[in-house]
């Protein structure tokens, strides 16, 4: 619909001519290739879980509806709830909104006193309804449905494997060997948690797992902690969540953190913790508090909100800046905004107005839509910024458009200086752990000195956060991190040559009345 819309365009600030002489390099950075699209820098995925006791009186569905709600911000492609009514497992997914997949009739439709959810941006696979999350399954000892957010870094050689076995797949994604791994382990296994177990022996990377049985709730969590899952209790149900937030909008009470390597079964409203067996040594996602969670969420003690205002009072002690007032590029950058404002002492003002109903354009899915919703996302309120020198900051930098937009969008609205600030350091290497950072030719942070890219979007200067001072703010929190977008340095032995074409086979769909 959005090329219906080119008469907005034209009058919107953040044009797609900008006037920074380094366009045609920003451009290239950007470009909307083959190559592009299966490498852009993604979202991370939100699952939730709850398993109530017959009778509850909020079904499970419905309280998954708002748990997915309230983590829409981790994914916007696809959703889906499956639940659990005396043994059979209903599932219902589409690609969209939550808000567009599910409505009261749709939610009365799933009756059951257990439910798994997900809300998906894709990491492997395409966008499709074959794609979405919940897998379910129906297999010789039971039925099962599989929740995942993360990455594999052996789904290559697993499918593969599985391919070669007489496996099939419908869609593309890592999740759905993740659940033909399990229901191969539960032919030799006693039950559904110990071919988790076993299942977690054979499949390597980043994964949270939630897994539901005809009988049970699983939860199991990669050894290294990669991504957040947490475990609460709503009455007398258990719940199981990305982020905190989700448990908070229910009303559930947070318990703890799922710990990395760690299996909760629930069964018969009993909660039991099962070792997997694996080595524990967390590396958890150092994006996850610079970008990917809602400000209102905790992880392992530590509060995202106040670990952005850290991230932000850093930068105005390692690169601060004469200038007279400090503006925030929303959402994500406001909290450390907040935090260089009170460090050095700026007004922190609203310089930047946000459209909200335009979607995320970090996660939409390819280039030429991000830049279009990006264009008519922001736009500067030149009654704050004009005649002042501002300090910008952001949350991230990946391949710059955006960011030359918006310097020259707060040109245009009368700043005489914008000093670019960033609360993560720069973008560098990849990601095989869920945030599918592009290919090096489109960082715009390689090869180049803070000093050029400055130039390149246009900033009088620019400055990252350093590693070392977000490893120490997380330490300080008692978070041990996973930097390796930044620093190169990987918590674990990856392949040779990870594989993602393996996930390209094309899946025909044919659809019809």
């Amino acid at each position: 619909m959005m090329n219906n819309f080119n008469d907005i365009y034209s009058h919107c600030v953040l044009d797609t001519q900008s006037t920074c002489e380094h366009t045609a390099e920003l451009r290239a950075l950007g470009r909307n290739d083959d190559s592009f699209e299966a490498s852009g820098l993604h979202e991370e995925c939100g699952v939730f879980g709850i398993a109530s006791q017959p009778g509850a009186d909020v079904p499970a569905a419905l309280n998954t509806f708002y748990a997915l709600f309230a983590l829409q911000h981790r994914g916007q492609e696809a959703c889906g709830i499956a639940v659990n009514d005396k043994g059979v497992i209903t599932c219902r997914k589409d690609v969209g909104l939550v808000l567009d997949v599910f409505d009261r009739e749709t939610i009365d439709a799933l009756p059951g006193s257990m439910a798994v959810g997900h809300v998906r941006y894709s990491t492997t696979g395409d966008s499709n309804v074959e794609n979405a999350q919940p897998i379910a399954v129906s297999h010789i000892k039971g039925n099962l449905a599989v929740a995942h957010n993360g990455n594999l870094v052996n789904a290559g050689s697993l499918r593969h494997e599985i391919e070669m076995a007489g496996g099939i797949f419908r869609g593309t994604t890592d999740s759905e060997i993740i659940a033909y791994t399990i229901v191969r382990e539960r032919l030799s296994s006693s039950s559904i948690e110990e071919a988790v177990r076993k299942a977690m022996h054979h499949i390597k990377g980043a994964y949270c797992i939630l897994a539901m049985s005809p009988r049970k709730l699983i939860a199991a969590r990669d050894p290294n902690g990669f991504r957040p899952l947490v475990l609460g209790k709503l009455g007398e149900s258990y719940i199981f969540a990305s982020e905190t937030c989700a448990i908070d909008a229910v009303g559930g009470e947070f318990i703890r953190d799922v710990e990395p390597g760690e299996i909760i079964l629930v069964e018969d409203g009993r909660l039991t913790s099962i070792d997997s067996g694996l080595k524990a040594e967390q590396s958890f996602c150092s994006f996850e508090f610079i970008y990917f969670s809602r400000p209102d969420s905790v992880h392992h003690g530590a509060s995202v909100e106040l670990a952005r205002r850290r991230m932000g009072r850093a930068l105005a002690t390692e690169s601060g800046v004469d200038a007279d007032i400090v503006v925030a590029v929303p959402d994500s950058g406001v909290p450390a905004a907040a935090g260089y404002a009170e460090e050095s002492g700026l007004q922190n003002i609203v310089g930047l107005i946000k459209n909200r109903y335009i979607a995320r354009t970090f996660i939409q899915p390819h280039q030429n839509q991000r830049e279009q919703a990006v264009r008519l996302k922001l736009n500067p309120l030149a009654a704050n910024v004009a005649g002042k020198r501002v300090v910008l900051i952001d949350d991230s930098i990946v391949r710059g458009t955006t960011s030359a937009r918006i310097v020259t969008a707060l040109r245009e609205a009368g700043a005489t200086e914008v000093h670019m600030r960033v609360s993560a350091p720069p973008f560098r290497y990849p990601c095989y752990f869920g945030t599918d950072v592009p290919d090096k030719d489109r960082l715009i942070a390689v090869g180049r000195s803070e000093q050029d890219i400055a130039e390149m979007l246009g900033a009088d200067s620019l400055a990252y956060l350093k590693v070392d001072t977000l490893r120490k703010i997380l330490s300080d929190e008692g978070i041990s991190s996973c930097t390796a977008c930044f620093s190169g340095e990987y918590p674990i032995e990856l392949p040779e040559e990870p594989q993602t074409d393996v996930f390209s086979h094309p899946i025909i769909t044919l659809t019809g009345k």
